[in-house]
């Protein structure tokens, strides 16, 4: 509940919707309650920059912003937030709306389809969206009975007779693959012969880029080369001053060498990383430079 609340004074039928409104209206609420939904028993850590992503998603699920890339480093509920809570409330909201997620590898689009299913399955979201029913339920397609969809696929794979109008594609690259100019292009050959064609309308659908920068030549480079993006970056250590939306009338303020999550790594963890990883693929992953 939100704080200053004297919810111990309501009656719990109350606080049961009030929850409900809550969630239902409130991205990274709803968010928090999809990763307890699928990683139960595991603590989760609140942050800006979740806020951050919600925000920059919900902006998209309202039509305001058409082509949206995310860049930040790795572990810091990506997918989550993109590919499982996202596509989750947005069939909630619009059981009609055909979404296409995609990943690097089908172990990756199989996990995501996996926790994806387990949200929707879940009896908090049958209470909270009880429009919002299985009409097919398979490993990477989830259909509704309104005719909406989740399919999920890899990157390089087809989507003959597939069409979509919100494409979210996360991590389209592993990172043992960022230096091969092969592989580069390969990605970069599917994002522009297969899957940008799968949007119903280019004119006015969302594709959504979630990602870590591995390469100056990676998807995101590639994108950004071709068409107007709104672009969320967030480094791990903050470059210079910024003002982050992270919700209506409301910004967050980071200042040079401010962390972007230091209860859960704190500068001596990115250190770690850093000698671990060497400055060139840490300062990809982590600085997204």
């Amino acid at each position: 509940m939100p704080d200053g609340l004297p919810t111990e004074t309501l009656d719990p039928r109350i606080k049961q919707q009030m929850l409900r409104c809550l969630l239902k209206a409130n991205l990274p609420s709803f968010i928090r309650k999809s990763f307890h939904t699928v990683n139960p028993g595991q603590a989760y850590h609140h942050n800006w920059h979740i806020e951050a992503i919600a925000w920059a998603l919900q902006c998209c699920y309202e039509g305001k912003t058409k082509r949206l890339l995310i860049t930040l480093p790795p572990r810091n509920l990506k997918s989550i937030s993109a590919s499982v809570a996202f596509p989750a409330w947005v069939l909630g909201h619009d059981p009609r709306r055909r979404i296409i997620c995609a990943s690097y590898a089908n172990e990756l689009t199989v996990k995501h389809a996996r926790d994806f299913r387990a949200v929707v399955a879940s009896d908090w979201y049958r209470e909270l969206f009880p429009g919002t029913r299985a009409g097919k339920d398979a490993e990477l397609e989830f259909v509704t009975t309104k005719v909406g969809y989740r399919y999920g696929t890899s990157v390089g794979g087809t989507l003959t007779g597939r069409g979509g109008s919100l494409i979210i594609i996360d991590d389209p690259l592993k990172p043992e693959e960022a230096l091969s100019k092969a592989a580069r292009e390969r990605v970069r050959q599917w994002y522009d012969g297969t899957l940008y064609s799968r949007l119903d309308s280019k004119k006015d659908d969302v594709i959504v880029l979630i990602m870590q920068r591995l390469h100056l030549d990676d998807l995101a480079g590639h994108v950004l080369e071709k068409e107007t993006w709104e672009h969320l970056n967030l480094p791990a250590v903050a470059h210079g001053p910024e003002r982050i939306q992270i919700g209506p009338n409301r910004f967050h303020c980071r200042d040079a060498g401010d962390l972007l999550h230091p209860e859960r790594e704190p500068e001596s963890v990115l250190q770690e990383a850093k000698k671990n990883l060497g400055s060139y693929h840490y300062e990809a992953q982590y600085q997204q430079t």
